[in-house]
């Protein structure tokens, strides 16, 4: 791999190849890396396991000392693919209360805010189970063999 992204690249088991990867990567693309795993309520709502995480967002953090407590998404830092979950925090030695930072792996969306059309975009559609997907592509050969057919006797 070539010290610039390269869309291209397919994959390695090199960790460190995959840490320049994700550290070359533009903003955009860095952006969908940003994604949590959804409640199940929300997985049958939008036919999606994941989604990118945004502010307003409400959040349960699902590993480390906070494991199990809630709260609203206050700050999504893209560049060090971090979040900050309100009324979430810790002490330092000075008494001063500062945020946790979290990677969105570990946290899992309860209710998302709705006022990003564009987030559900892709979303809304009818994800197909895999009995369809096999029927869609007989369907697709049949009318394949049919046009072939078709211009053979013309």
């Amino acid at each position: 791999m070539k010290s610039e992204f390269n869309k291209n690249w397919n994959r390695s088991v090199q960790p460190r190849k995959q840490r320049k990867f994700l550290h070359n990567s533009p903003s955009h693309i860095q952006r969908k890396m940003m994604a949590s795993p959804l409640d199940k309520s929300l997985k049958e709502k939008h036919r999606r396991n994941s989604i990118e995480v945004i502010k307003g967002d409400e959040v349960k953090i699902m590993r480390g000392k906070s494991k199990g407590k809630q709260g609203k998404v206050s700050i999504v830092d893209v560049k060090r693919t971090r979040i900050q979950v309100d009324g979430i925090n810790r002490s330092k030695k000075t008494g001063d209360k500062i945020g946790i930072w979290f990677h969105p792996s570990k946290v899992k969306i309860i209710s998302l805010n709705d006022k990003d059309a564009r987030r559900f975009k892709n979303g809304n559609g009818k994800v197909k189970t895999k009995s369809e997907k096999v029927e869609e592509n007989k369907t697709e050969k049949k009318l394949k063999t049919e046009n072939k057919n078709e211009i053979q006797t013309k």
